[in-house]
C-alpha cells in the first residue's frame, strides 16, 4: 500500500517553516486526542477543553497509545475551555453580528454568544478571527452544526469542494487506479449544481490531488468527469450538464496554472463513462475511432452531483476497510477540516496533514495572526565572540532577525591588555544601537539570553543572571573567555526593566559522577568543558522530531567544529564528556586531541618547544592544521578525492578517532541501549564524514543523524522559552 503518512510527512518537513495552531472542537473524543498525539511535529494543537478532562479520557480509553506520546502531545498543546474565555466570546459574538448579511445568522450579541460558546462555533470563530489557523470537526457533530457554518464563515472563493481520498490496499485490483490512489470530488460540499460549479468542482478536485501527491509518485493528475454518456452517446439533463462543465474548464485550469506551474500536469476529461474512465478494455471498445487525452490510468473522479460523489467515496471506504481515507476542502484556504463521524483516529490524523502541506505549498500562510493560544514571547540571544558579537531576535521561536556586529582594532584599542570582560559596556551600547537600527528597544523584549561563560561548575539548565554569577564572571573566577561578556550584557540591558536575564548551558555544564573524573595521577583530576549548549540542544531537538523528551533517551553527542567533544546524556543527565578545550578526545582541525602521555611528556623536556608553541599545538595550531596544513575540511575532502596517501591517512585516522570516542562512552549508559548517535557542528555538514561516521558505529545497533552547524542563537532563545513558556523552572546559580 502506498506510504500517504509518509509521503505527507516528507512533504510538509521540506516545507515547513513554522507550525500552525490546530483547533479540535471534539477535543473528548479519543480518536482526536490519539489524531492529535501523532501531530505535534507538525502542528500546534488547541484542545476545546480542559486538559484535565482530556487526561481523564486519556486515563480512561486511551491504554493503548504510547505513554510518552501522549504526555509529549499534552505538553506541546493549549487547553482551551470555551465557558471560560468570556475574553474571546465577547469578540467572537459581536464578530457575529457584523457579519455580511449573506452570512450572518443573528445581529443579537446575546444569540450570537449562544450560539458561539459551543465549541463547534467557537474554533471556526477562532480561524476567521485569526487565533488559529485551522479547525477541525464533524466527527460527533451533524454537518448543519459544524460542516455548514464552517464552509460558509470561512469561504475564501465562491465555488467550494470536498474532495475524498482513498488510498487503496493491495487487496485491491491491480492496474485501475495508479499506486491505488483515489480521489473523488465532490464529495460534501454543493447539493446544488450547474455548470460552473462543476467545472470549478472538477477543476479544484485535481488541484487538491497535485497538491498533495508528488509528481514521482503521480506525474500527471488523470481527471475524468463522470456520466451515463459517453462523448455524446445519450443525451439528458446530466449529461449536459457535464458537457457544459467541460467547456468550462480550461479557462478555469489555466487560472489556477496562473498560481502555480505544478498544475500543467493535470488532465481533465469530460462526459466519460465511469468503466471508460477506469478500464482500458471498455475504453477500446467504446472509443474506437476516437481520440482521448488518456485512456486508463484514471486516478481523480469528478461526479455530476453530490449524492453521486459522496457515495462513490463512502462505497469504496466501506467495500475495503484497510484503506486509509480522508477528505480535503477546496475554497477555504486550508481553514478547515471535515471528518465523517465514521472515521478513525489515523484519518483524522491524514486529513489534517493533507491540509497542513497544502497551506505550506500555496506559500501565503507564514505563522498564526495572533498569538492567543501560543503566545510569542521576544527574545534577544547575545553570543559574543573575540572580536565580533553575534545578536539575533526571535518570536517565539522564529527568527525576526540576526546579524553580527564587528567590533574594529581601534574599538577593541583601549582594552589592550585588559580582561576581556571589561569591554561589557561598549559592547552592550553597540547592541543597543543596532537593535535601534531594526526598529527594536528593550521594552519590545520578554528576555535577553546570553552565552554562559567560564563560570563554576553546575549542571545543565537556564538560569538567571544573579549577582553571584555577576560577581564570578568580574572576579575572574574562570578563565578569560569571551563568552564571559554574555551574561554580563545580558544583566546590564534588562537591569532597570525588571525582565529576566539567562544564561543557557554553558560550557562549564558537569553533570558527570566521580569515576569520569579520577585519573592515575593523583594530582590530575578530569575537567568537563564541552560545547554543552549546542550537545544539549541538539540532543533537545532530537527528541522534540521523536515527539518525546530528552529526559527519556539515551544518546551520544559528537560536536564536529573547530573543536570536537563526544557526550554522553542519558535520561536527561549529561554524564561524560571529553574536555576538548584541554586537548582530549579525537583530533580536530585546530586542535591535537589526546596525545600519547609518555611520548608528551619527553616533547616537552625535549627543548625543541616552548611552552607557548606546545599550548598552540594543543588548541590553534593543531590537528588538520598541523598534519595537512589547512583547517578547511572541504579542502582535505579534495585532497582525498584526489588520491593523496597523506591526506587519506590523517581523514582515515580522524574518522577512527570519532568513531572510537563515540563507541567508547558505551560502559557510561551502565548496560541500557543507546537509542542514538547525533552529529552536528560544522563538520556534520559533509556527507562523507557523516556516512563514513555511520559505518563505523554500525555495531551500536542504534541509529545515527546528522544536525549540521551550531544553532547557537536558536539553543540561546529555546532555553528562554522553556522558562517564559512554563516548561521549566529558571535555575540559581550557587555552585
Amino acid at each position: 500500500m502506498y506510504d500517504i503518512e509518509g509521503s505527507l510527512d516528507k512533504q510538509i518537513l521540506e516545507r515547513m517553516r513554522n507550525k500552525p495552531a490546530v483547533v479540535f472542537t471534539e477535543a473528548t473524543d479519543p480518536r482526536i486526542i490519539e489524531a492529535a498525539c501523532f501531530l505535534p511535529r507538525f502542528v500546534r494543537p488547541v484542545f476545546l477543553a480542559s486538559e484535565e478532562a482530556i487526561k481523564d479520557v486519556v486515563h480512561r480509553e486511551m491504554g493503548h497509545i504510547d505513554p510518552t506520546r501522549v504526555e509529549f502531545a499534552l505538553s506541546e498543546s493549549a487547553f482551551c475551555d470555551p465557558a471560560e474565555r468570556t475574553d474571546l466570546l465577547d469578540e467572537f459574538a459581536r464578530a457575529c453580528t457584523d457579519l455580511p448579511q449573506h452570512i450572518s445568522r443573528t445581529t443579537n450579541v446575546d444569540e450570537a454568544r449562544e450560539l458561539i460558546i459551543k465549541p463547534e462555533r467557537f474554533g471556526i470563530m477562532a480561524v476567521r478571527q485569526g487565533h488559529a489557523d485551522i479547525v477541525v470537526g464533524g466527527i460527533t457533530n451533524e454537518p448543519r452544526d459544524y460542516f455548514r457554518p464552517m464552509i460558509r464563515l470561512l469561504a475564501k472563493q465562491d465555488v467550494l469542494t470536498e474532495a475524498g481520498v482513498i488510498i487503496l490496499p493491495d487487496s485491491h485490483p491491480e492496474g485501475i487506479f495508479p499506486h491505488n490512489i483515489m480521489v473523488v470530488g465532490d464529495v460534501g460540499a454543493n447539493g446544488s449544481m450547474d455548470s460552473e460549479v462543476l467545472a470549478n468542482i472538477a477543476v479544484g478536485t485535481c488541484a487538491v490531488a497535485r497538491d498533495i501527491f508528488p509528481e514521482e509518485v503521480l506525474p500527471v493528475i488523470n481527471g475524468a468527469m463522470v456520466s451515463y454518456s459517453n462523448k455524446g452517446s445519450d443525451e439528458g439533463p446530466s449529461p449536459e450538464l457535464v458537457r457544459q462543465a467541460s467547456a468550462l474548464v480550461p479557462e478555469i485550469l489555466q487560472d489556477r496554472i496562473r498560481r502555480g506551474r505544478r498544475y500543467e500536469t493535470i488532465n481533465i476529461e469530460g462526459e466519460v463513462k465511469i468503466s471508460v474512465a477506469l478500464s482500458r478494455r471498455s475504453a477500446h471498445l467504446y472509443r474506437r475511432g476516437q481520440e482521448s487525452n488518456f485512456v486508463g490510468g484514471t486516478n481523480v473522479i469528478i461526479a455530476p452531483n453530490l449524492d453521486t460523489g459522496n457515495l462513490l467515496f463512502h462505497l469504496y471506504a466501506t467495500r475495503y476497510p484497510d484503506a486509509k481515507k480522508f477528505s480535503v476542502m477546496f475554497g477555504i484556504r486550508f481553514q478547515g477540516v471535515d471528518l465523517p463521524m465514521d472515521c478513525t483516529a489515523e484519518d483524522a490524523m491524514l486529513g489534517v496533514k493533507a491540509s497542513v502541506l497544502r497551506m505550506h505549498r500555496f506559500g501565503h500562510w507564514s505563522r498564526t495572526p495572533k498569538d492567543t493560544f501560543f503566545p510569542r514571547h521576544r527574545v534577544l540571544a547575545i553570543n559574543p565572540g573575540s572580536t565580533s558579537t553575534k545578536i539575533a531576535v526571535y518570536e517565539g521561536d522564529q527568527e525576526r532577525f540576526n546579524e553580527e556586529i564587528q567590533h574594529s582594532a581601534a574599538e577593541l584599542a583601549p582594552y589592550e591588555g585588559q580582561r576581556i570582560v571589561k569591554q561589557y559596556e561598549l559592547r552592550k551600547d553597540i547592541i543597543l544601537k543596532t537593535l535601534a537600527n531594526h526598529g527594536v528597544s528593550i521594552s519590545d523584549l520578554d528576555a535577553v539570553s546570553g552565552r554562559g561563560g567560564l563560570l563554576e561548575p553546575i549542571e545543565h539548565g537556564t538560569y538567571r543572571v544573579n549577582e553571584r554569577m555577576r560577581d564570578d564572571l568580574l572576579a575572574g573566577t574562570g578563565a578569560d573567555h569571551a563568552s564571559n561578556l554574555g551574561a554580563l550584557i545580558a544583566r546590564e540591558m534588562v537591569l532597570e526593566t525588571g525582565k529576566p536575564a539567562f544564561i543557557v548551558d554553558p560550557v562549564v555544564v558537569d553533570e558527570a559522577p566521580a569515576r569520569v573524573k579520577v585519573t592515575g595521577m593523583k594530582a590530575i583530576r578530569r575537567r568537563v568543558i564541552s560545547h554543552a549548549l549546542n550537545q544539549i540542544a541538539t540532543a533537545r531537538r532530537y527528541a522534540e522530531e521523536n515527539e518525546t523528551f530528552y529526559e527519556y533517551l539515551n544518546l551520544v553527542v559528537c560536536h564536529m567544529g573547530g573543536g570536537i567533544t563526544v557526550g554522553a546524556h542519558a535520561k536527561g543527565r549529561y554524564i561524560d564528556v571529553n574536555n576538548g578545550l584541554d586537548g582530549e578526545g579525537p583530533f580536530s582541525p585546530q586542535r591535537s586531541g589526546g596525545e600519547p602521555t609518555g611520548q608528551l611528556i619527553r616533547l616537552c623536556f625535549s627543548g625543541d618547544y616552548t611552552l607557548d608553541d606546545l599550548l598552540k599545538l594543543n588548541k590553534g595550531r593543531g590537528g588538520l592544521i598541523d598534519l595537512l596544513g589547512t583547517a578547511d575540511f572541504r579542502e582535505v575532502e579534495r585532497r582525498v578525492d584526489e588520491g593523496e596517501p597523506e591526506a587519506c591517512e590523517v581523514y582515515e585516522a580522524m574518522v577512527y578517532q570519532i568513531c572510537k570516542s563515540v563507541t567508547g562512552l558505551l560502559p557510561a549508559f551502565d548496560g541500557e541501549c543507546i537509542d542514538q548517535v547525533l552529529l552536528t557542528g560544522g563538520l556534520a555538514r559533509s556527507e562523507r564524514l557523516v556516512r563514513d561516521i555511520e559505518a563505523g558505529v554500525k555495531a551500536l545497533g542504534c541509529g545515527l543523524t546528522a544536525y549540521p552547524g551550531e544553532n547557537e542563537m536558536r539553543a540561546l532563545v529555546k532555553g528562554a522559552l522553556r522558562v517564559l513558556d512554563g516548561k521549566e523552572e529558571p535555575r540559581v546559580y550557587n555552585p
